[in-house]
């Protein structure tokens, strides 16, 4: 028996016991008409799946135990090409319990302080003032929590620094970009639209103590953060006294910065810069999603299907 084990260490056959995060809880019914648990746990090592059978709470019963941690014994195998855990015993952790918290957060595998500093020079280098004074203000105004908090709840970047990791790259992509396209794109547009575009997910979700996206907040689920984003910065372009155009422009590359209507864009995008930033949020996304489920897949092999790929994927390993 292992405790506490990293997830990323964990191999088919070992016995695990510890702590860990309850990233997701879902009590379900099998086909046999029994109750079950499923799940996903965390810690800043990875995520890994887990089925407790004949299971019918008290964990995953309530939604505030997630982002919380809990105390697992069980048994690591493979399903579909995936680990995961075969739990006998789970149990929320208890005031009394002794646990390392700092083990259970996912962190971006980054420099925060270097990731923050590549942002701020690709800001300072917007040409054009009136587009650099909204990044500007925006950038402090959400500077705190833009550092600490995940990009998304669990499809990608779902890890503290998560939305610093995803923007950081985005811009680095952009600024490539644009220089590609210089004939079609407004750089400066581009790199403000792409630092803004997720600013509005602070308000978007509801975090637990340890900073995890738990659910969505009230605004989150009636609004959403491409309607709260360009509202922000509508608001911000009148007090700072933007041309009317300009103020547009950026709220229409935050509420098309989906794409399509059907995965989530307010409005489809019309006008070059917000094609590309489409297109660049997309790869970024889709990479990392490649990056956190390819360790799961043995060289090889294929994965099972992912739910936000909408797909298998195959792991040929990378030299």
């Amino acid at each position: 028996m292992e405790y506490n084990k990293p997830i990323a260490q964990m191999h088919t056959g070992d016995d695990v016991e510890g702590f860990y995060l309850l990233k997701d809880a879902y009590l379900k019914t099998s086909s046999a008409g029994k109750p079950f648990l499923s799940a996903v746990l965390a810690d800043r090592t990875g995520t890994i799946d887990i089925k407790v059978w004949d299971y019918s709470g008290p964990v995953g019963a309530d939604a505030t135990q997630i982002g919380k941690a809990v105390k697992i014994r069980g048994t690591v195998s493979e399903f579909k090409g995936a680990l995961q855990i075969t739990v006998a015993l789970i149990r929320m952790a208890e005031t009394t319990d002794v646990y390392d918290v700092s083990n259970l957060v996912p962190v971006a595998p980054i420099d925060t302080e270097a990731a923050l500093q590549d942002v701020r020079l690709l800001i300072s280098s917007i040409t054009d003032n009136d587009y650099r004074r909204v990044a500007e203000t925006m950038l402090e105004r959400h500077l705190e929590a833009f550092q600490k908090i995940p990009a998304a709840k669990s499809v990608h970047h779902s890890f503290l620094s998560g939305l610093l990791m995803h923007t950081g790259n985005m811009l680095k992509a952009a600024d490539f970009l644009s220089r590609l396209y210089s004939n079609v794109i407004d750089r400066s547009l581009l790199l403000t639209g792409a630092l803004l575009h997720d600013m509005a997910k602070e308000r978007e979700f509801l975090f637990s103590d340890l900073g995890i996206v738990t659910e969505y907040s009230a605004c989150g689920q009636l609004l959403g953060h491409l309607v709260m984003g360009a509202q922000e910065v509508g608001q911000v372009c009148k007090e700072l006294d933007i041309p009317e155009e300009k103020s547009l422009l950026l709220q229409h590359l935050i509420l098309s910065h989906h794409g399509e209507l059907e995965y989530g864009a307010a409005v489809v995008p019309m006008c070059a810069e917000a094609e590309l930033l489409s297109y660049i949020d997309m790869v970024d996304s889709r990479m990392e999603i490649y990056a956190e489920k390819l360790p799961e897949v043995p060289v090889g092999s294929f994965s099972q299907r992912i739910f936000a790929l909408d797909k298998r994927i195959y792991n040929h390993g990378v030299s």
